[in-house]
């Protein structure tokens, strides 16, 4: 009797030979989207500090606009992977590159925050295509047991725009370019991969009766949308307070929407987020553990690049450079992982060492001030990135070895939204916890040198992000309150890495198929 229910999935093609040059040919333009789209993220992240003096923004539209994006990414996640199980996944990638090109284009001329927020809005809704359907493509076209190995040349491109990106972006924002080309520099590479994807991408597809979910898409945007705008600002100084009106109606408005959505939901026939898929016991843990490892991987890209630059001093170009050995780790972990999963076809094992190695690498990290040695922190970033590497692509790989093919695109994309989700999420949080430690401790050192009164305020000091325009007993105090704050924001975000730990620990390995 008794397989189970995640294991009973009918073979229906054999995959193609590891390494396969037709394979590799079809995905080139994919990998390229996808690079791109990482690339829009971690150059802009290096760039912030300085776009924020450039346009007058403060911590809080620091945090949103990378907030924003993410938001977009994972309200759209869902449905782009419903899309790619009703349509030809081809033109819904090239779709899925023109919106992304809007979005560069409209952030590079954005003359505001409220502009620049809209267009990464734009941005988030094409990246959420490319994650989605470069995971969709892949189930479509390999067998689970070889999936490793091209699974890990998405996170290799990853890494590569994850390494890349901060160097770049801090290149770019200190020549005469300027920060707004760290929004077009992806443009040409984007439509170069969409001419790619029409020459070379042939994925087989199934015609069969559409039924698009609209009210489930309408629910999980909105819900997904009140939720995180009220974590980012929830607490924060000129909003509102946790305990108050306006947290009882976003978060009973989206309590009440989400429970709308798990009765839909159960009645469609063609569901955003089919329950049936999300419930089993592989896919619910790996969602869980996405959404944890979402908030660090998110958090350590963010945070990273202003320690450096704001409590060390570091130039934009530097910057970059001194984030490298995370990057390096990065690409490590997703390629030789991805290697030996094909080879042996054993996956569990990297899972619960990324896992382990995470909950160390950022400990290691919260024990960061604005004086910690630099080998320390590389060392840390080092851990942090390997374990990034083992984990992204290897979670989605074991889902997808437990559902049908046809689900394959949906089940993807559950676990892409559920990462973004935790993503935005911890970059909102996490982002209003370093404000309100920098404050204190901002505040603390300003009383300590008589600057102000015990009774007095450090807000409006600490809310610049022209921390150079200071005067120097300020700066100082302001560049050591930052890296001493941002110790915060890894412990926190080490103990969120725990939950991965132990999920990843119930997962059971189911041996990787050799078909489709």
């Amino acid at each position: 009797m008794t397989a189970s229910k995640e294991t009973r999935v009918p073979d229906l093609a054999d995959g193609p030979a590891p390494g396969s040059p037709h394979v590799m040919k079809q995905l080139i333009g994919v990998l390229a989207s996808f690079f791109a789209a990482m690339l829009s993220v971690t150059v802009v992240s290096i760039a912030l500090p300085t776009i924020m003096a450039d346009l007058g923004g403060s911590q809080t539209d620091f945090a949103w606009v990378i907030t924003a994006a993410l938001l977009a990414n994972a309200a759209s996640t869902p449905i782009w992977g419903k899309l790619a199980d009703l349509f030809p996944k081809k033109p819904l990638t090239q779709i899925g590159i023109s919106i992304f090109v809007a979005g560069s284009l409209a952030a590079g001329f954005a003359p505001n925050v409220p502009t620049l927020l809209g267009a990464r809005v734009i941005q988030g809704v094409g990246m959420g295509g490319l994650t989605a359907l470069g995971m969709a493509v892949i189930g479509s076209l390999i067998a689970p047991r070889d999936r490793g190995r091209y699974s890990g040349y998405f996170g290799g491109v990853m890494a590569a725009a994850t390494a890349g990106g901060p160097l770049l972006g801090g290149l770019i924002v200190d020549s005469p370019l300027g920060w707004r080309w760290t929004f077009w520099f992806g443009i040409p590479i984007a439509l170069a991969a969409m001419l790619l994807i029409h020459r070379t991408l042939r994925v087989p597809h199934l015609p069969r009766k559409v039924h698009i979910d609209w009210a489930g898409a309408v629910l999980v945007t909105t819900s997904v949308s009140v939720l995180l705008i009220w974590a980012s600002f929830v607490g924060k100084p000129g909003h509102f307070a946790w305990a108050s009106w306006q947290t009882g109606a976003m978060v009973g408005g989206a309590l009440v929407l989400i429970a709308v959505l798990l009765v839909v939901e159960s009645r469609v026939p063609e569901p955003v987020l089919p329950l049936k898929i999300i419930v089993q016991r592989t896919p619910a843990l790996a969602i869980l553990a996405s959404v944890s490892v979402g908030v660090t991987m998110f958090a350590s890209g963010a945070f990273l690049g202003q320690y450096f630059q704001i409590s060390r001093e570091a130039s934009p170009t530097l910057a970059g450079v001194l984030t490298l050995p995370m990057i390096a780790g990065n690409l490590a972990g997703s390629v030789v992982s991805g290697q030996l999963i094909s080879r042996y076809g054993r996956w569990k094992g990297f899972l619960v060492g990324g896992a382990l190695l995470n909950v160390l690498s950022l400990s290691l990290l919260g024990t960061m001030s604005h004086e910690t040695p630099y080998w320390i922190l590389a060392l840390g970033m080092l851990g942090n990135g390997i374990a990034m590497g083992m984990l992204m692509q290897n979670l989605v790989l074991a889902v997808q070895n437990t559902v049908e093919a046809r689900n394959i695109g949906t089940a993807s994309s559950a676990v892409a939204f559920f990462r973004s989700i935790g993503g935005a999420s911890g970059v909102a949080v996490l982002g209003a916890v370093l404000a309100e430690r920098v404050g204190t401790l901002t505040l603390d050192g300003m009383v300590a040198a008589h600057l102000v009164s015990p009774n007095g305020s450090a807000a409006a000091t600490v809310s610049s992000m022209d921390v150079g325009a200071l005067p120097a007993s300020v700066r100082m105090i302001v560049e050591g309150a930052y890296g001493d704050g941002t110790a915060a924001v890894f412990l926190l975000s080490a103990a969120v890495a725990v939950v991965a730990f132990a999920c990843i620990l119930f997962i059971k390995e189911v041996p990787l198929r050799r078909s489709l």
